[in-house]
């Protein structure tokens, strides 16, 4: 039966080896996110994979119930990377920036979380705030449940791509802003991440750099003055901002390569550790295999290296 097929029916993210996936599960007690019960979306899969194509192409929109799922490696070396996926703001991407990623960082015994995450402007209670609110209950819940999946709760870093990308950087900027109420002991824990890895990533709101489409789903065509500064992580650093790592193609024709460089200014200037990684060629949203042939697909092991040389990995 046709691959393509067989992936519609479920969000449920296939790896080449199935015995590393576990079944996903919700973040949240109810399943769909408290935020949710106002909002006029419903959860639809997007596949774009070709008939007989080796990979999986799809993404889901919409989403009320905010998931994860686990990839286990066979020799788990302690360090768990939460994953967060891109699509503009408008969907995450399933596979080419999740499932994708699994058999290599597995390999090499880092266990791997990939999660969906509600949109800004989808009319959830939290507003622009949703997809942060939904990356700090998932930091929250592996810290808690460290044990459960043979992680270490000092060693969890989150992992964005475009629009993810922001996710990530919002989480690395303000884990300690409450930006919904408290329902368990879940919500006690740090939401802190222990290091940060960018991959393109949509970072700024100033206008002149920022990606159109995402800045208009997060504060709208007319924002205010504080809208722009509280959406812009970069703006947000301190000297408490996690150690991190930055990738992005200088060509990148989508997410201008600016929003890593003024990320990297930001996090220098508050003298945080911070290692960044330039490709001249990679265009954007080239995951793991849509840079094969050129130097931007080492990144996943510049990324490795760079983690494993963090003083907590020592």
């Amino acid at each position: 039966m046709p691959a393509h097929i067989l992936l519609t029916t479920s969000k449920s993210l296939p790896v080449r080896d199935a015995t590393l996936a576990q079944p996903e599960f919700p973040l949240w007690p109810e399943g769909e996110a408290p935020g949710a019960k106002n909002s006029p979306v419903s959860e639809k899969i997007i596949d774009h994979s070709k008939v007989g194509a080796q990979f999986a192409e799809r993404a889901i929109t919409g989403v009320r119930t905010p998931t994860m799922t686990a990839y286990l490696p066979k020799k788990p070396n302690g360090i768990a990377l939460l994953v967060t996926p891109g699509g503009s703001y408008q969907r995450v991407e399933l596979d080419k920036e999740g499932s994708d990623l699994a058999t290599v960082f597995n390999a090499q015994g880092y266990t791997l979380f990939v999660m969906t995450y509600r949109m800004p402007a989808d009319g959830h209670a939290e507003g622009a705030n949703a997809p942060l609110a939904d990356a700090q209950r998932a930091l929250r819940t592996l810290r808690l449940n460290a044990e459960k999946w043979n992680i270490d709760p000092q060693r969890i870093g989150v992992l964005g791509f475009s629009s993810g990308g922001h996710v990530a950087a919002s989480l690395a900027t303000r884990y300690d802003e409450r930006v919904y109420p408290a329902s368990d002991a879940i919500d006690n824990v740090s939401a802190r991440p222990d290091f940060l890895a960018l991959m393109y990533p949509v970072i700024t709101m100033q206008e002149n750099i920022a990606h159109p489409g995402s800045r208009k789903a997060l504060i709208g065509e007319h924002p205010t003055p504080e809208q722009i500064q509280k959406y812009s992580p970069e703006k947000c650093v301190t000297e408490c901002s996690p150690p991190t790592f930055l990738a992005h193609a200088v060509n990148d024709p989508a997410v201008l390569v600016d929003n890593s460089l003024v990320m990297f200014s930001a996090l220098r200037t508050q003298h945080v550790p911070v290692e960044m990684h330039l490709f001249e060629q990679g265009g954007h949203g080239f995951g793991i295999r849509g840079a094969a042939g050129l130097p931007a697909a080492s990144w996943p092991e510049l990324l490795m290296s760079w983690i494993e040389a963090l003083p907590e990995a020592k």
